[in-house]
This record gives C-alpha cells, structure tokens and sequence, in this order.
C-alpha cells in the first residue's frame, strides 16, 4: 500500500508555514500553559486575536468539511482553502463570530470541495471591531473522500488524560499521537473519554521504580468538573499538548463520547453519593457535559449549542461506512443486567432502529460498527451491577445482551455483510471473534471485535469474557496490575488499512512506538473468518 514505512511524507506533505504555526502555538512553562488554557475573559485584549488551541476538522465526506478553532477573544472565525500549499488561488469562507456563549470556539462548513483531494486551509481570527486585525494563520490540511475505491487507512483508540496520567512534558507529552500521525492516516476514530472530567490531577506521581512522573497542571485539572466552564477546561487542558494539535491540523476525526466526557458509569437518571460532587443530579452534569463536548469537536450531527445526537453514520467512499454509536445518552440504568426483557439496553429504542436501518441501506464492502463499549467483555461497575452489555452469564441473552441479540438478528437475516466492531474503554488491547458455533445465542453471523487504547491513561488487567455470543480471544495485551502508568507501557491504538484493489482490510493492533502486536486479514464476503 505504500504507506508502511511510516515516514510521514508521500500524499500527505508537510505543511508550509508550519514551524511558524507551531511557534504561534506554544506553551512554554506551565504557569503560562495554565494562564492560556483558564479561559478568555481573564485575559487582556490587546494585540491580535489568537489561536494557540490549534485547528480540527471534522466528519469529512466526499465535498465537506468542518473546521473547528478557538479564539481568546470575540472574533470572526475565516477560512481560507486551496489544492497547494501557496494559497495561491485561495477561496474564502465566512465563518461565525465567536464569543463567551461558544467559548469562544467556532466552526465553518466547507462545502464544494474537490473529491478525493488534498485540500490545504488556514484559518484566521479577525478582530470586529476592526477586521485588519487578524491572528497569526494557523494552517491544516485533509483529504476529501473518494467516490470511487481508494486504498483507505484509519486508526482508532480512546482514553486521553485518565487515572491521574496527565500531559507530562519529561515523557513527550501526548506522543502517541505524533506516532499516528506519521501513519498518514486519512482520518482519527476517537472511540470515547476524550477527557476524564471526573479525574483530578497532582502536579507529581510516584512510580514504582522510585522516578516521578510530572503533570501539566490548570486549575480545572485540581478537581472534579461540575460547572461548565469546568467540563470547558477538561477539553481546554488537552489542547496544551502539542503533538496533540499538530495531530488535529493533519488529521481529522470522527468523535464519539463514553462515560468520562461526564463522570465514571454513568447513565440518565443517576442520583450521585460521591462526596467530591456538591451537584448530585447526573442529567445536570451531562448536560453541562455535553455542550462542552459540542463546542470542543466539529461533528456535523451536534451543534454548539448541544442540540442534535452524537450517532451518526460516516459514509467514505464505495469501501467503507463508520457507524458511530452512543451507549450513554440513551441507555438504561447499570444493574445486575439479568431481566428477562429489555427494551430500551444500551442504545435505546430510537437508536437501534436507526442502526438497523441505516445498516441494511449501506452498500459500503466494510461496515465498521463504532462502539464506545464492548460487547463480550465482562465490565463490572461495582460490586453487584454491570457497565457494559455483557454480565458474565454464558446462557441465553439477558439485560442489555437482548438488544444486542436483537441486533446481531437483523445483520444477519438481512444478510449484511462485512460487520467489524471497533471500541476501546477497558485500558488494554485485544481481539475477539464471535461465533455462534461456540455460542449460548446462535442466530447471528461470525463477527470480529478488536480493543484498543488507552491513548495516555492509565492501563488494567483484563477482564473476563461471556460466552453468551461465542466469543473467542485470540490476542490481548495488558498489564497484571491496576493502573500502569504511561511511563510503564501498554498505550495502544489500533490501524486498519482497506486496499482498493482487493477490498480486503487488514487490522493491527499496535502499541506506542509503532510495534505491531497483532494483525488480522479480513477478506469481504467470507462469513466466519
């Protein structure tokens, strides 16, 4: 495929002007990385706007394209878009006026755009009070989706800032993000707890081999988020990394959320008994949660405001449609997970009609199914209930394993085929294939399901399997003990590249640094492979 080596130079190249984007950009001591991440208002407004938080963009399809910025002041968001680097024949795009109701975050459409392209944007933050005054540019690039078959890649992964492991410049800070960036791909699955809200740091940590691992500290970093200018600051506070924004400027995403965008298992309705907490209402804090989460990241489907829904399919291209689904907002409460009917599960009544349909109207070869949590993977929360859909009893379908039932039903009397499950949430890195020769539940078709993350958290042993769908675990990696630092290894993302002659997708499993842990060859139309 071409892309193996992993250089960082071939259809993407390097970006002109990025050495002085990235000076635009840096932070250079905490006590100024904690001024520039606390928020706007605070700060003085002379000189030129500024966007030291980098630029995204977001859910690009074949002629669009979101791009995302952040402002330190009230501005005009524009951006600026050509096929070179030059910018030589530049189209221009009006963005909105960005103020404290966003904070001060803003996103512009593009649309029109080439297919199958390499589109090169900058983006500009004027003052309206006087529009000559602009910031410094701060440059992007992406790659349209083709509309005929293409070689495709992606990585995936979640879990950034969790566990008291935050940015730490002695280790590289988010570095495992440069590592997916030199593998060129075209775009970033985010599989959730893109921030840990509920996950006070310390300036120092003790290891075990008696070093100290050092955090990058802001004040909304010293405890949990409960207000929304505190869940604004978790978003704020991973925007300090620079491998981060670098990441962002070449990559785009397509983002999902899981429980820690919130707090640690949560669901609608929940009534909190944790004393670091003075607002006990879950759906409050969600809430607040979620317009965080709009401003933060260009998804197409939710607005800043929070409107909208965070599932959605990702169409790219004839070979590959990404459906990325939401087991939080509509699920049930955690419990023992036994009942002998459940409608509502995880994703909700609403959710998994729209699931079922828009997988029967896929035409893609490969229909990755994005889920924030696993499906065979026993995740306890607490001593009694469980967090996931599985509840460790290998029998018939119960709880949340219904809906899921349901599910693997449709896909497989509707004779959907290539079904790849991709999520991360349990801090280690593995592969299952389910299949109903081995299963209690057997009206579905063989499927695989591949784990990975964290991306900078802390890593866990592994938990056990439920044999209710048949699942086999030919790969996993993890630690032996709660809690292994970013220090100590066992960071991981996953990568799946679709050629686009052959169709077939091969998934590896990698760790930071590049080592590949595991790979699988997936060739389309075979069933049970």
């Amino acid at each position: 495929m071409g892309r193996e080596s992993g250089t960082g130079i071939g259809r993407r190249t390097v970006l002109r002007g990025s050495a002085a984007a990235s000076a635009a950009l840096a932070v250079p001591a905490v006590a100024s990385a904690a001024s520039a991440a606390s928020g706007a208002p605070a700060q003085a407004l002379s000189g030129r706007p500024s966007a030291r938080w980098g630029v995204q963009v977001g859910d690009v399809t074949t002629h669009s394209g979101l791009v995302w910025v952040r402002s330190d002041r009230p501005a005009r968001m524009i951006v600026e878009t050509s096929a070179t680097e030059s910018f030589a024949r530049a189209k221009r795009w009006r963005g909105p006026l960005v103020g404290p109701g966003t904070d001060f975050t803003g996103r512009t459409a593009l649309h029109g755009l080439p297919a199958g392209s390499q589109v090169h944007y900058r983006v500009l933050l004027a003052d309206p009070e006087d529009p000559r005054r602009t910031s410094e540019a701060v440059h992007g690039t992406f790659r349209t989706v083709p509309e005929r078959r293409k070689d495709v890649r992606f990585v995936w992964s979640g879990d950034l800032a969790g566990q008291g492991w935050g940015i730490n410049p002695d280790h590289g800070g988010y570095r495992i993000f440069e590592e997916m960036r030199r593998r060129e791909p075209d775009f970033f699955l985010c599989s959730g707890d893109n921030i840990y809200a509920d996950g006070p740091m310390t300036e120092t940590v003790k290891l075990p081999d008696g070093s100290t691992w050092r955090n990058l500290i802001t004040p909304e970093k010293t405890k949990v988020a409960e207000t929304l200018d505190e869940y604004r600051g978790n978003f704020r506070y991973n925007l300090l990394d620079a491998a981060l924004r670098r990441f962002h400027a070449e990559v785009p995403t397509i983002t999902q959320w899981d429980d820690h965008e919130v707090l640690n298992n949560w669901y609608p309705g929940e009534i909190l008994v944790d004393d670091r907490y003075t607002e006990k209402n879950v759906d409050v804090l969600a809430a607040r949660a979620r317009q965080a989460f709009a401003e933060y990241f260009p998804i197409s489907t939710l607005r800043p405001d929070a409107s909208g829904r965070v599932y959605r399919v990702q169409h790219h291209g004839p070979l590959l449609d990404v459906f990325v689904l939401d087991c939080r907002t509509y699920r049930d409460a955690n419990s023992p997970n036994r009942q002998p009917e459940d409608a509502q599960g995880i994703l909700g009544a609403e959710q998994l009609r729209w699931l079922k349909r828009e997988l029967s109207r896929s035409r893609a070869v490969w229909k990755v199914i994005a889920c924030d949590m696993p499906l065979g993977l026993v995740v306890p929360d607490g001593d009694t209930d469980f967090e996931a859909v599985a509840q460790g009893d290998p029998g018939a379908p119960l709880g949340r394993e219904l809906q899921m039932a349901d599910l693997l039903r449709h896909i497989k009397h509707r004779k959907i085929t290539g079904t790849v499950w991709l999520t991360a949430d349990v801090h280690y890195t593995s592969a299952q294939h389910y299949d109903p020769s081995r299963a209690a539940f057997k009206d579905f078709a063989p499927f695989w399901e591949f784990v990975s993350g964290p991306l900078n958290a802390g890593a866990f042993p592994s938990v056990k399997l439920d044999g209710t769908f048949g699942p086999e675990q030919p790969f996993v990696k993890a630690p032996t003990v709660a809690n292994v630092s970013p220090a100590e290894g066992f960071q991981f993302y996953g990568e799946v590249d679709i050629d686009g002659d052959s169709a077939e997708m091969t998934v590896r499993l990698r760790e930071d640094g590049g080592k590949v842990l595991f790979t699988k060859v997936l060739r389309p139309g075979l069933v049970g492979q």
